[in-house]
């Protein structure tokens, strides 16, 4: 996604910054509200249809302009962009208000991070074509995952996985060459009962690997130093998106 992000925050700003851009959005920032007014208005000037979808996380208490008033100002002038309020003021009045200004969703703070990809993501379903119906059967080079026995086999050859080994295999599977980081894997698979600050995902992975791609010639999965992990099929071209 291209997301745009206003919030004048400098601590809340960091950590979204970091952790979209670690997921591999596109993340421009304005601090205050009249800049953040001109990135929206920029955004939608130059969005072409073939673009990825473009969401603005619009926080609620800005300098100079406050995002009722930017969300206001947005759909009066016929942008569409959908918008996602972020607000420390969570009473049903104010979600009330603002989806009545033109906003799509609401989130209070303080929030999970993995809640706000959900509803980003979830918005950014509404601007683009219906997907394909969720397939059965994943298939990676020889390695295959029927999701509905929620068996793997490579080269024809059971795989036996434990439960966890599966679901991290589902994700890895579900968009090959998709790089995922750390973090998107931890909250993915393990929700939120893990330490972000565990190793799990490596010793995992490395359970995996010991079990997909020992005894082959061309690994699946993997490892980008610094950054995640992923799995592609041998010669497939990467796509850090």
């Amino acid at each position: 996604m291209n997301i745009l992000l206003v919030e004048d925050d400098p601590r809340i700003a960091d950590f979204l910054l970091r952790g979209l851009r670690a997921e591999g959005h596109q993340v421009q920032r304005a601090a205050n509200g009249h800049d953040g007014l001109a990135l929206a208005h920029a955004a939608a000037r130059q969005t072409a249809p073939t673009d990825p979808a473009t969401v603005l996380v619009l926080d609620l208490m800005l300098p100079g302009l406050n995002g009722m008033e930017i969300c206001q100002t947005l759909r009066a002038a016929g942008v569409a962009i959908p918008i996602l309020m972020l607000t420390a003021m969570g009473s049903l009045e104010d979600r009330v208000a603002g989806l009545r200004m033109g906003a799509d969703d609401y989130l209070c703070k303080p929030f999970e991070f993995e809640e706000l990809l959900a509803r980003l993501e979830s918005l950014a379903r509404r601007t683009q074509p219906l997907q394909p119906v969720r397939s059965a059967r994943l298939q990676v080079s020889d390695l295959v995952l029927d999701r509905e026995s929620m068996k793997a086999s490579r080269a024809g050859q059971p795989l036996a996985l434990t439960a966890r080994e599966l679901a991290l295999l589902e994700l890895l599977m579900n968009a090959p060459g998709r790089l995922f980081s750390r973090e998107r894997i931890l909250a993915s698979v393990w929700g939120h009962s893990e330490d972000p600050l565990t190793n799990v995902v490596d010793v995992y992975i490395r359970r995996l690997r010991s079990k997909i791609d020992e005894g082959h010639a061309n690994a699946l999965i993997q490892t980008v130093r610094g950054l995640g992990y992923r799995l592609e099929a041998p010669g497939t071209a990467q796509t850090d998106v």
